[in-house]
């Protein structure tokens, strides 16, 4: 009997999932490049405000929480594979449209009401992709991944994401390098959209070549597909006790379906992180970071290229995260990156309070977006994708994704009206949300490290157990 682990074979299935990560990234970063170019094109144009500006640049948002908020239906009627097929062709329908808006209905160059509205639409289209991928590539993942590495495989889905944003900030310089002002803002900002359409076709295309997860096999009582999947990642004598757990968990007398099965305390939890992870203001330092080295004084093109270093760090820290979460375990990583995230948000707050722009902005940034990239960006992913037990482990997603994007939209959307008021009191409420956010985890999250699936399932059991009694 064959009793090894696959690694080549889990490695391989795990790089398909994770450019579902990759294309997450470069949907939401791409608007960075294209930022000016749009205000220029529609809101300048048409005099609105900036409200409506925040509302375009964050509208992919609403479809991410639309996306987030239907995934836990569309993992479990049609599964986490075929979810992930659907998903990859909304990104590519959003990159084509977004590029070109004025298809079939309008006229290129002449900007209304009604195209922005299509505009809109589209980056929405895109949006529910995000949102589908966001909540079902950890959760494919963390359903194929043994547990003893399951943290790092997960991890990689948060290194694709990073990779897609850098990727992006590349081409977005690229397409700009050299170009004119003019230029960009009439044709640039659409290849920039345009190109997503590249990785979106890969990614429907490899997932053809993927298995199904066990544990959704199992669910749908396909239990020989599951076996022959489960012994081909983990050798067949592991496959048939794994598989026995997972039957196990899915006849344990609690009743599937119902969201509140395991106590009110595992679905808070999963929320919070989610929420937490949004209103430390991550996505301000990615979606506006162009804008915010301009306003440190640097040129157009110095702006992207500063982006770029940005990014490279960011990829650097999510390397360091992959390599040590199954070492030192979750909550450590997560409550050092909190710490670090407080120095550089106050650091970047005082400063601005003293008018001060230069060399020091940019490294507290930098310690701001390291410490988050080592911390809060993958493993809020590997813990939603852990956490929740496997009968309401769909439902349970769905919620704390549609709950992550919720407050993306609100913190990016409020981003512009907040800096409008004080740029210092701004930084400084991001600042607060991360000390806020490692008093939450010290007090309230569990660790995962080498626990299975099955195992988080039984510590939330008891904890529901121990709340009824005391009740």
């Amino acid at each position: 009997m064959n009793q090894k682990r696959n690694s080549l074979y889990i490695f391989c299935i795990t790089l398909v999932a994770t450019l579902g990560g990759l294309l997450f990234g470069y949907d939401t970063a791409v608007i960075s490049g294209a930022e000016k170019s749009l205000e220029v094109y529609f809101i300048d144009n048409l005099g609105l405000n900036s409200f409506i500006h925040g509302a375009t640049i964050s509208s992919a948002l609403i479809g991410c929480i639309i996306g987030g908020f239907i995934s836990g239906f569309f993992a479990s009627r049609f599964g986490r594979k075929n979810s992930l097929i659907f998903a990859s062709v909304l990104f590519t329908l959003s990159a084509l449209g977004s590029a070109y808006p004025e298809f079939l209905f309008f006229s290129k160059g002449e900007p209304t009401i009604a195209l922005l509205i299509t505009f809109n639409l589209y980056r929405i289209i895109g949006g529910i992709g995000v949102g589908l991928a966001s909540a079902i590539v950890p959760m494919y993942i963390g359903e194929i991944a043994p547990p003893e590495i399951r943290g790092r495989l997960v991890s990689f889905n948060q290194f694709a994401i990073i990779l897609g944003m850098l990727v992006v900030y590349f081409v977005n310089w690229m397409i700009a390098n050299g170009e004119s002002i003019a230029w960009i803002n009439d044709i640039g900002w659409r290849y920039m959209f345009a190109s997503g359409a590249i990785p979106a076709v890969l990614f429907g295309f490899l997932l053809f070549f993927v298995p199904e997860t066990p544990r959704y096999l199992a669910l749908r009582k396909q239990d020989g597909k599951a076996l022959k999947i489960l012994s081909k990642i983990n050798g067949e004598k592991t496959a048939e006790r794994v598989l026995e757990e997972i039957k196990q968990s899915l006849t344990d007398g609690h009743t599937a379906g119902k969201l509140l099965t395991y106590g009110k305390l595992v679905i808070i939890v999963g929320i919070l992180l989610s929420v937490f992870q949004q209103f430390v203001g991550i996505n301000v330092a990615l979606y506006y970071a162009p804008r915010i080295f301009e306003s440190m004084g640097a040129a157009k093109d110095a702006s992207m290229l500063q982006t770029i270093v940005m990014g490279l760090v960011n990829v650097i820290f999510t390397v360091l995260a992959i390599m040590t979460v199954d070492k030192w375990g979750r909550k450590p990583l997560l409550i050092v990156g909190s710490i670090g995230m407080t120095i550089g948000m106050f650091g970047v707050a005082a400063l601005a309070y003293a008018n001060i722009i230069g060399i020091w902005t940019l490294v507290f940034i930098v310690v701001y977006t390291a410490s988050f990239m080592m911390s809060w960006g993958p493993i809020c992913w590997v813990l939603i994708s852990e956490i929740f037990p496997n009968k309401i482990r769909g439902q349970a997603v769905a919620i704390a994704v549609a709950a992550q994007w919720a407050a993306n939209y609100f913190i990016s959307s409020t981003y512009p009206m907040m800096m409008e008021y004080s740029s210092s009191m701004t930084y400084g409420f991001y600042g607060l949300m991360s000390i806020l956010s490692a008093i939450f985890v010290w007090k309230f999250v569990p660790e995962t490290k080498g626990r299975t699936l099955e195992e988080m399932e039984s510590i939330w059991a008891k904890k529901a157990g121990k709340n009824s009694k005391t009740a």
